[in-house]
Formats: structure tokens, sequence, C-alpha cells
């Protein structure tokens, strides 16, 4: 099993991330939304955001990795 890297240590795995993110949008479309809890959501939203997608781009890296090493390109 792979081991996470120290700097990785405190960042949520995809799952993780994308589930926060779910629960940052259903709280935004709810009527009722006070503006610096929003702006506080609202960052830390586009943190994980990015978050998902340097782990895709790292997924998405490595399948065409092994397409090239197993001849599939």
């Amino acid at each position: 099993m792979p081991t996470k890297k120290t700097s990785d240590k405190n960042k949520p795995d995809f799952g993780q991330a994308f589930s926060e993110l779910e629960q940052i949008v259903d709280w935004f479309e709810r009527e009722e939304v006070d503006l610096d809890e929003g702006l506080e959501k609202f960052e830390r939203g586009l943190a994980l955001a990015q978050t998902c997608r340097t782990q895709l781009q790292k997924v998405e890296n490595r399948v065409n990795e092994l397409k090239v090493k197993f001849g599939e390109e």
C-alpha cells in the first residue's frame, strides 16, 4: 500500500475533498447565506476544487504512462 508524503498529510484525499465540496455547494443552495461565512466557504471550495483537479491530473498522467508502457497508445 503506498504511503502518503509528509507534505500531503493534511490534504484530504479525492473522496474527502469531493464530499466536502458537495457539502459546501449544498450550503450555498440554501436561501439564507451569511456573507462572511459564504466567503470562507467559497475560499475553501476553491482550495478543494484545486486539490481534486491536481489529484485527477496525477491519475490521468499515470494512466497515460501505463498505456505507453503497455503499448496501448
